[in-house]
C-alpha cells in the first residue's frame, strides 16, 4: 500500500512487489544473506539423503528439494550479478557494513551444499559423470571463495569496521564456517581421485580446512558468549541467529566422520584406523554440546515467539545449522550402530522439515510482496 499527498491510502497497482516503488528496486539491496535460502533448502536434501532410516518416498522428496535448491542457486547468482553490476556502490556499502559483511560466508556455503546434493541425489537425475563435473566445479569455487571470505571479512573487521564488545554476534561465525563445509563435502570427491598422492593430498587438505574453521570458531565463541551474557540477544528478529552456533558443531562432526569414511586408498591402515576413531571420539562430545546449545537456543526462541518475533530472513538460521546436526548425528549412528543416534537423527530431521517449510513459505510470501528486498528499518531512537 502507498499513501498519497493527502495521506490517503491508495491500492497497489501491481499484484507482486507492491511494497517496492519500482520492480527493479528488488536488486538494489539484494545482499549476500539471501544465499541462506539456498543453504537452508539444500541441507534438507543432503540431510535426508544421509538419514540412517528408510522412509518410503524419501529419495524422491530429497531429489525434488535438491532440484529446487539448484534452481534457487542459479536464479540468485543471476540476481546478484545484476546487483553487483547495477548497484556497485550499494554492494561496496554492504562489504563495509559490519552487520552485512559476515553474510558473505553464505555464497560459498550455498555452492558447497548444492554441490554435495548433486553427488548425493542429483546423480539420479543427471547421471554420475555430470554430477561429478558439477560438484567439482561448485566445490572448487565454493572452497576458494570460502577461504577468501574467511580471511577477508576478519581483515575488514580488524582494519575497517567500527566494532565494540556489544557488536559481537553469532553471524561472525558465517565467514569462518565455510571452510568446514568444504571439509565436510570434499569427501564426496576423494573416491573419484587416483589412489595415492592425489587422494592423500585431498584428504589432508580437507583436514587442513577442518582445522582452519574449527580454531577460528573457538576464537569467536567466547566473545559471542560474553556479549550474550552481558548485552543479551538484541532485537527479536536476531534471535534465530543463535542457532548459527550449531553450524560449526554439526558440520565438524560430519566432516570428521565423512573424512574417515574415505581415507582408504589415501593413507596407510594405521592412520586410517586412527582417523576412524577420531570421528567418533570427536563427534560424540561435540554433539553433546550441540544439544546443550540447541536447548538454550530453543528456550530463547520460544520466549521470542511469545513476544511476537517478526519474520525476517534471519529465520533461515533455523534450517542449515540444524541440518548439519542431522548429518553429524547420522554419521555417528552409522559408525557406532546406536539406535539412540538413529532416533535422534530422525527427530532432528523432523524439526528441520518443520522449520524449513514455515520459513520457506514466509520467505516466498515476503518476496512476492517485495518488503524483503527493502533495507531493514533503522532502530527507533531513544529519548
Amino acid at each position: 500500500m502507498h499513501t498519497g499527498d493527502a495521506g490517503a491510502v491508495t491500492p497497489p497497482t501491481r499484484r507482486v512487489l507492491y511494497d517496492l516503488q519500482h520492480p527493479a528496486e528488488l536488486f538494489r539491496h539484494l545482499g549476500p544473506n539471501w544465499y541462506a535460502t539456498v543453504m537452508g533448502t539444500a541441507i534438507v536434501a543432503n540431510a535426508g539423503a544421509t538419514l540412517p532410516v528408510h522412509v518410503p518416498g524419501l529419495r524422491v522428496w530429497v531429489t525434488a528439494v535438491w532440484a529446487l535448491s539448484l534452481v534457487m542457486l542459479v536464479a540468485l547468482v543471476a540476481a546478484r550479478l545484476v546487483h553487483l553490476t547495477a548497484h556497485r556502490e550499494q554492494a561496496r556499502r554492504h562489504l563495509m557494513n559490519p552487520a552485512v559483511a559476515p553474510f558473505y560466508g553464505c555464497p560459498p556455503m550455498a555452492m558447497l551444499a548444492v554441490g554435495a546434493g548433486t553427488m548425493l541425489v542429483g546423480k539420479d537425475v543427471i547421471g554420475v559423470d555430470a554430477a561429478l563435473v558439477l560438484n567439482s566445479i561448485l566445490w572448487t569455487a565454493g572452497t576458494l571463495m570460502g577461504v577468501l571470505v574467511a580471511v577477508a571479512v576478519p581483515f575488514l573487521m580488524i582494519t575497517r569496521h567500527d566494532l565494540d564488545p556489544q557488536s559481537a554476534s553469532t553471524t561472525w561465525l558465517l565467514p569462518v564456517v565455510a571452510p568446514m563445509v568444504s571439509a565436510a563435502t570434499g569427501p564426496l570427491l576423494i573416491p573419484h581421485l587416483p589412489a595415492g598422492q592425489w587422494r592423500e593430498a585431498m584428504l589432508l587438505g580437507c583436514y587442513g580446512l577442518f582445522g582452519m574453521s574449527l580454531l577460528a570458531t573457538m576464537l569467536i565463541l567466547p566473545g559471542v558468549w560474553s556479549k550474550l551474557a552481558y548485552h543479551k540477544v538484541g532485537p527479536l528478529q536476531m534471535t534465530p541467529t543463535l542457532w548459527l552456533v550449531l553450524g560449526p558443531l554439526g558440520q565438524s562432526t560430519t566432516a570428521a566422520n565423512a573424512l574417515a569414511d574415505v581415507c582408504c586408498g589415501a593413507v596407510d591402515d594405521r592412520l586410517k584406523e586412527g582417523l576412524q576413531v577420531f570421528g567418533i571420539v570427536y563427534g560424540v562430545p561435540v554433539m553433546g554440546f550441540a544439544l546443550l546449545w540447541m536447548a538454550l537456543a530453543a528456550a530463547i526462541t520460544v520466549r521470542a515467539f511469545i513476544d511476537r518475533m517478526p519474520f525476517a530472513l534471519t529465520w533461515w538460521g533455523f534450517t542449515f545449522p540444524v541440518g548439519t546436526c542431522v548429518t553429524g548425528v547420522s554419521a555417528l549412528s552409522r559408525h557406532t550402530g546406536l539406535d539412540a543416534f538413529t532416533g535422534l537423527a530422525a527427530a532432528l530431521y523432523t524439526l528441520l522439515l518443520v522449520a524449513w517449510a514455515v520459513t520457506w513459505i514466509r520467505t516466498v510470501r515476503g518476496a512476492l510482496r517485495g518488503h524483503l528486498f527493502l533495507p531493514p528499518a533503522p532502530p527507533p531512537q531513544k529519548d
